[in-house]
């Protein structure tokens, strides 16, 4: 503290499928037999007690985290009138060698970016009326000194005025923008509808970016002449780049979905739509640019399902007792936008596809996130054996548990899409 003034004071057909695994054994692929219970004393078709799920990892800080950021902020409110009322104390209570200048200097300037303009303002003139009031007290208004320190409290507080307009500014643009990102997520990633075609729909986006509403990742539902069409894909790389192939894919599979009558015709168009897109863009993206995809076709009233896997994740169908399969692809075949290196026909997999069961689509932000320790979430291992009560409980509860997994620490985008038959 700086010296002043010598007056005396006082003192956070089924096929291509493969069960999910279980240590110590392979998980059933059926119902369990009545009269027998899976581990933990609960049979595959009760009701779910939570919307965790059973294999969750154990919780992580992220709550407690939550109450200590919700306690710094309610601190940090409170500290413009903690410090006037420090710089009091201080002022009244020391030797005259010392001033409580920067408590009453500090005041406005914390007031500044947390406060409003009249907060800010009613901040500065409670440590200038503070400085004047202890002036008075000591008798010491007329002072060099002191009248320099009340200069400098005033100063300050015209600064902290200026710089509470820019931030309100500041935030504006902000919130500008986030708008026009909220925006543009509904108009390339619009929710679908919570029943098309008589299916139940739900679907889940989460940007790794912080404030990010859209990236890489892509889902749609599209209802046609020849059934439900769902596509769900990963475009290589992030930016802007990525998002403008997003709008791509998504644009040419709702034309593709109305028009063509087979799935694989469908494919193709995605890819040709590509391979123009891949003509405009720049630099690696223009070499390496590609789309992962899993496009599906439920056609009214015949309970199956036609799946198309251009080198995507395998889709989970999930029965109503709790039963599992993994819809890995018969062949393998390479990603969208790939089709210069080489040719593979498309061949659609017919699966069963029963009325209670819930068929989920999904993006590796699912299957490649890691633990702490680097281990990878399986969603085929988490989901077995659970059963839920429509599809947007199981989506709410697939994010919940890949938080607790990760910490909720992910590094990629996540896309979920969950469909099931009344």
């Amino acid at each position: 503290m700086g010296q002043r003034r010598d007056a005396q004071r006082p003192g956070e057909p089924e096929a291509g499928g493969t069960g999910a695994g279980y240590s110590g054994g392979e998980r059933p692929s059926g119902p369990v037999p009545e009269g027998r219970e899976r581990a933990g004393g609960r049979l595959p078709g009760d009701p779910v007690p939570d919307p965790g799920l059973g294999n969750a990892a154990p919780p992580t800080s992220a709550e407690p985290a939550a109450r200590r950021i919700s306690s710094a902020r309610r601190f940090l409110r409170a500290l413009p009138a903690l410090l006037v009322a420090a710089g009091i104390v201080y002022d009244l209570l020391t030797p005259s060698q010392f001033t409580a200048a920067p408590f009453f200097t500090a005041a406005p300037l914390v007031a500044a970016p947390l406060f409003s303009l009249r907060g800010t303002v009613l901040t500065g003139l409670a440590a200038l009326a503070a400085v004047l009031s202890v002036h008075l007290e000591l008798g010491i208004v007329l002072r060099v000194d002191a009248i320099t320190e009340l200069a400098t409290v005033a100063t300050v507080t015209v600064l902290a005025v200026l710089i509470n307009i820019l931030v309100r500014r500041s935030d504006e643009r902000l919130a500008s923008a986030r708008e026009i990102a909220e925006a543009a997520q509904r108009a390339v990633l619009p929710r679908p509808e919570e029943r098309i075609g008589g299916l139940e729909v739900a679907a889940r986006y989460e940007a790794a970016q912080a404030d990010a509403f859209i990236g890489g990742d892509l889902y749609a539902v599209q209802d046609s002449p020849y059934g439900v069409r769902l596509v769900v894909g990963d475009v290589r790389g992030k930016g802007m780049g990525a998002v403008t192939a997003v709008a791509v894919v998504i644009g040419a599979f709702r034309e593709a979905a109305e028009h063509e009558s087979t799935l694989e015709a469908v494919a193709q168009r995605l890819e040709r739509a590509l391979a123009r897109e891949g003509t405009r863009r720049d630099g690696l993206d223009a070499f390496e640019g590609f789309t992962t995809a899993v496009l599906a076709e439920v056609a009214h009233g015949d309970g199956v399902v036609r799946l198309l896997n251009r080198g995507h994740p395998p889709p989970l169908l999930l029965h109503a007792d709790g039963t599992l399969r993994t819809l890995e692809a018969p062949e393998p075949a390479l990603p969208l936008g790939m089709g210069e290196l080489g040719t593979w026909p498309d061949r659609a997999t017919v699966v069963a596809f029963r009325a209670g069961a819930t068929l989920l689509l999904y993006t590796d932000g699912l299957s490649e996130a890691r633990d702490p320790q680097g281990r990878f979430y399986d969603p085929a291992e988490r989901l077995a054996g659970r059963a839920f009560r429509d599809p947007d409980a199981l989506l709410s509860a697939l994010i919940k548990d890949v938080h607790r997994h990760t910490g909720d620490g992910t590094t990629d985008d996540l896309a979920l899409l969950a469909v099931r038959r009344s």
